[in-house]
């Protein structure tokens, strides 16, 4: 089963650092009011400067409000992390304000102009402006959650100093594995979306009469009716992925570099070019619709799946580079044909999505992960057996006249009371603070749980 590199790790003992990504999330959610209409309410003031502010920001409008955590070693950490964000954002929202729980926008009004794209700053209003152009406007409004993972530096370090002969710098090696991790998550991105996909239906004023789906779906967010740009990136290697990115800001295809948002991303330096050389630093996963059924978006079992995942792309064997153009297109075409099946259909690829999750079950008894990964596997199959039991096909059972809105609804005003009803509420970007990753720990937990416990 190992790759190279995979049984080199098994050899030297060191596979529960392939568990040990660092990860970071980004949560977006979009402020509404208590009628489930976008709010009209100026930026919460509690929550910092939106322009400066790292940790709670908006993106696209000023409504879409964004939760950002720093790096946790533990699945459990980051979860923590989010949690308290998220209710500190909720606590700094004005009475009558809620955060809407759903992928998919509340219902939009037929004057989109009323709602005033994100201020952050002119470059990039400049930049919304031109995007708004060129893809309309109900395109940028769908929220989900977006996982930062990097690799534990002792993964590198061992396998380094055991194949430099095949890695002339370690550059190369950080390129190699963030590629194939990468290449990983865009081949089974279909499976993600069957299994995570929330986004079966869209509110009154998202589509133009006759661009809607004719039936329920998956996923409208993780299909071609939903977000953005349907430019396709490179992921052979960084180098490829680069260029290609570089030549469709060339010939105008992309506004520029920072348009591409493709359900991952290579991160590391501020300039795209320098990438190959300094290194890829971390992944940005952009697969996962909100899950309603949490009041941050995004479940602790959902984060152990995706590393578990992360883990067997790193130890498995990876593409020949010549095969990968042609498997990421079947991949796309396979993620487009599950993300708008009817929710409570079984899965055209049902046979390969129970092969995978079997496989994924031998690969964490083999390397001895805890029985919450077993947990996580089984409750997966379930949803591959009985469709009815994806998140999807939940949400139709709360589908009234055609709109999730009455549930949406409740469920944000049950999180919002719960949040108000927080012991010691964050008061921390008060006076527009901007707090490094230390302070903002010491701040959130002061007295209390405390991240990187060594809890998973």
């Amino acid at each position: 089963m190992f790759s190279e590199i995979g049984q080199l790790i098994f050899d030297n003992e060191s596979v529960a650092k392939t568990q040990d990504f660092n990860m970071g999330l980004e949560i977006e959610m979009q402020r509404v009011d208590e009628t489930g209409e976008l709010s009209r309410e100026p930026y919460p003031a509690a929550a910092g400067d939106e322009q400066t502010n790292p940790w709670i920001t908006n993106d696209f409008l000023e409504t879409m409000s964004e939760v950002v955590t720093p790096a946790a070693s533990h699945a459990l950490d980051a979860m923590h992390y989010l949690y308290s964000l998220n209710n500190a954002l909720r606590a700094a929202l004005s009475p009558g304000e809620l955060l809407w729980p759903l992928s998919m926008p509340p219902r939009l009004p037929e004057d989109k102009s009323q709602i005033p794209l994100a201020k952050m700053g002119p470059k990039k209003e400049a930049y919304l402006k031109e995007w708004v152009k060129r893809h309309g406007f109900s395109a940028g409004t769908p929220c989900g959650a977006h996982i930062n993972l990097s690799i534990d530096d002792h993964v590198f370090e061992m396998v380094y100093e055991h194949m430099q002969d095949r890695f002339p710098d370690r550059v190369e090696l950080e390129n190699y594995l963030y590629a194939i991790i990468a290449q990983g998550f865009l081949r089974y991105r279909w499976l993600i979306t069957y299994l995570f996909g929330a986004s079966p239906i869209a509110e009154a004023g998202y589509f133009n009469k006759g661009e809607a789906p004719d039936h329920p779906v998956r996923s409208i967010r993780q299909s071609s009716h939903g977000f953005g740009t349907k430019f396709k990136g490179d992921y052979t290697n960084v180098q490829r992925y680069v260029a290609r990115i570089e030549q469709g800001a060339k010939d105008g295809t992309l506004i520029s570099d920072y348009e591409f948002h493709g359900a991952v991303r290579f991160k590391g330096n501020q300039n795209l070019s320098d990438l190959p050389k300094t290194g890829v630093k971390y992944l940005e996963l952009r697969m996962l619709d909100l899950d309603p059924s949490s009041s941050v978006g995004v479940r602790t079992n959902t984060l152990r799946f995706i590393r578990l995942l992360a883990s067997y792309f790193v130890m498995t064997p990876a593409l020949h580079p010549e095969e990968v153009e042609k498997v990421m297109t079947r991949a796309d075409e396979m993620n487009e044909n599950v993300a708008i099946e009817q929710p409570d259909a079984h899965c055209q690829y049902e046979a390969a999505a129970r092969a995978m999750l079997q496989r994924l079950e031998r690969y964490a008894n083999q390397i001895q992960l805890g029985p919450e990964y077993q947990e996580e596997i089984q409750d997966l199959e379930e949803r591959v057996d009985n469709p009815f039991n994806t998140l999807s096909a939940r949400l139709m059972t709360h589908v009234s006249h055609n709109s999730l809105a009455a549930y949406a609804l409740k469920r944000a005003k049950r999180y919002q009371d719960s949040a108000l009803q927080t012991i010691r509420p964050f008061k921390g970007f008060n006076n527009k603070r901007n707090l490094s990753a230390e302070e903002l720990k010491a701040e959130l937990f002061s007295g209390s749980w405390m991240p990187d416990s060594g809890l998973q």
